[in-house]
């Protein structure tokens, strides 16, 4: 590695025990409160509530981490590429992008991962558990984001919304392969004299030609 820290991550892996293992799930964790914790997440308990959206959270911390997405904050930044984080435990399984660490494995099959959460959605592959449900159609799927971009079909979500010319996306690979026809082909065109133009504000600007307008 070409930084200590970077290191001191790596070494954790060999280090650090999880002896204490959630008899519902498998996950694993260094001590019995965490465990204890875990667990409420099975039980459905959500006692901490946010004053901003109402969603309901098993964990104190958990709720702390939420607020974030309303105040934008991301103490957590990545010292080797500067990207930010609303978690440290996103930014450790995001240090591993750098370090091409994959410390979870697949006892089935032997492929690597490097958060648990990917290993435990992955193991279901293997095991055909599918515990999240839609409420709508009653569809199931291995991973609860699998089924938060179902439920987008029932609810219309669209949160991906180009800022060019304001057209949303339910997915944000379908708003990723909007952006390329602004590198393929010129959209915004002129009514005056058909001119194109690759987004809105040239276009605008273009047109103060016509209406012989001069702000400047």
């Amino acid at each position: 590695y070409n930084r200590v820290y970077l290191l001191n991550e790596h070494v954790k892996t060999h280090t650090e025990e999880k002896p204490f293992i959630c008899m519902i799930c498998g996950k694993s964790f260094r001590n019995s409160s965490c465990l204890n914790k875990h667990i409420q997440i099975h039980t459905g308990i959500k006692p901490y509530e946010c004053k901003d959206c109402g969603k309901t959270f098993t964990v104190s911390s958990s709720l702390t981490e939420h607020i974030r997405t309303h105040t934008g904050e991301k103490p957590y930044e990545c010292r080797v590429c500067g990207k930010a984080f609303t978690t440290s435990s996103h930014l450790v399984v995001h240090i591993r992008t750098h370090t091409g660490e994959k410390p979870y494995i697949c006892k089935e099959c032997g492929k690597a991962f490097a958060s648990s959460s990917h290993l435990i959605e992955h193991r279901r592959t293997h095991t055909g558990e599918k515990p999240y449900v839609c409420n709508e159609c009653g569809k199931a799927f291995r991973a609860s984001s699998h089924l938060r971009k179902h439920g987008r079909i029932h609810t219309g979500q669209k949160p991906y919304k180009c800022k060019e010319c304001g057209k949303a996306y339910s997915r944000f690979y379908l708003l990723k392969e909007h952006l390329k026809t602004y590198t393929e082909e010129q959209l915004f065109v002129c009514k005056n004299c058909g001119k194109s133009f690759k987004n809105s504000s040239c276009l605008n600007h273009h047109a103060q030609i016509h209406t012989d307008e001069k702000p400047y």
